[in-house]
């Protein structure tokens, strides 16, 4: 399914009926990664609802990139879709756009899951001197575009997402994927500690947890979202 917005068109992967719980991808994959995930969400009277973010896979990609509009595309397709109240479901990247949706709009999300997710700001800087990446001549399913403006938002300091992260009001469940995560243990403290109704749980497999050990996965978060 298409949903077409104030400047891009995003693609929507749907799976069962019920209650809504919206899956957000990590940066340079896509929705398909929660194929598996959405089957078992219907199997449990949920309905899935995928989205491709802007620059993504079959998504448009307008050349404007930044958190903020991923988070405004994020709430965007709630109101396209008449959903008042939802599950959030974030990967990485996908995480902290649903961390930024929730606290734009509290009432919106009854729960949030957080998958692996570095803080905004949490990521050490690119080291002096490194050369800017080279863009391939074969596309790789991602706006090339993308890159520095999403890297710099993980990058650059930014004190205001602790405050941010207490507008969160949803029960939220917070996933780490261990030692071998480039998410540190440090920056699951820092987040835990600021969103007010919080629970953490480590899969030890590293950052892609839903893909790597989705029973793993579903087994924290099924009873989470759906009770039982």
């Amino acid at each position: 399914m298409k949903i077409t917005l104030r400047d891009v068109e995003l693609t929507v992967r749907e799976a069962g009926e019920g209650h809504p719980v919206v899956l957000l991808h990590a940066f340079i994959s896509g929705a398909a990664t929660w194929d598996g995930f959405s089957a078992e969400l219907a199997a449990r009277g949920r309905r899935a609802i995928a989205v491709e973010q802007r620059g993504h896979g079959e998504s448009a990609r307008p050349g404007v990139y930044s958190m903020e509009a991923l988070r405004d595309d994020v709430l965007g397709v709630l109101d396209r879709l008449g959903l008042e109240r939802v599950d959030l479901v974030g990967h990485s990247m996908g995480g902290a756009v649903a961390l930024l949706a929730a606290a734009h709009r509290p009432a919106a999300v009854q729960r949030l899951v957080i998958e692996d997710t570095p803080p905004l700001g949490g990521m050490p800087p690119a080291p002096p001197g490194e050369p800017e990446p080279t863009e391939p001549e074969h596309d790789l399913g991602f706006d090339w575009r993308m890159i520095t403006p999403i890297l710099d938002a993980f990058r650059t300091p930014s004190p205001g997402f602790a405050d941010v992260l207490t507008r969160v009001q949803a029960p939220t469940l917070l996933l780490w994927g261990g030692a071998t995560s480039h998410v540190t243990r440090e920056h699951i403290d820092l987040m835990a500690g600021a969103i007010p109704d919080c629970r953490v749980a480590e899969i030890p497999v590293g950052h892609r947890i839903h893909s790597l050990a989705p029973s793993a996965f579903a087994a924290e978060v099924l009873p989470f979202l759906c009770g039982g």
